[in-house]
């Protein structure tokens, strides 16, 4: 089967895409902006957002927050660092920007969850205890209905 030229073109995005959140996985805790990451894969900065957008459902910064609130959860579970501590660890720059995004993702201030969930997952394959953990923007959580019980 043969692939038109805006076929081939979209694949290659992707390809670039895909070495762009592999990028934003493992150095997470390294300053990234968006120009850094776009001049990294030859892109302009607004392509890889609108591209980044399309493919993954958010924008590069907030895949790249999301990461960082993923890895300050587990750190803040452990429970040896401070909030602070765990803020610049995840390569937060200001600890104000870093509670806000830990509240809009988690539901609560860092210090709440981590004297929350210190201890809660001890015992659980890691593999589970990050799927069960992982963070869910505040407003896609879904309602829980009270109960009438």
């Amino acid at each position: 089967m043969e692939t038109n030229p805006a076929q081939q073109q979209r694949l290659r995005d992707l390809a670039l895409l895909r070495r762009v959140r592999d990028r934003i996985d493992r150095e997470y805790a390294q300053p990234l902006d968006v120009e850094a990451l776009a001049r990294g894969v030859n892109m302009s900065g607004g392509h890889l957002s609108r591209q980044f957008r399309l493919a993954y459902g958010e924008p590069p910064y907030g895949y790249l927050m999301t990461r960082r609130i993923e890895r300050a959860m587990a750190l803040l579970r452990r429970g040896d660092l401070s909030v602070t501590e765990v803020c610049y660890a995840v390569g937060c720059q200001s600890l104000g920007t870093f509670s806000t995004r830990f509240n809009e993702l988690v539901g609560m201030s860092p210090g709440t969850y981590r004297r929350l969930a210190g201890g809660d997952a001890s015992g659980m394959p890691s593999c589970v205890v990050k799927q069960v953990t992982r963070p869910i923007r505040n407003r896609e959580a879904k309602v829980q209905e009270p109960s009438l019980e």
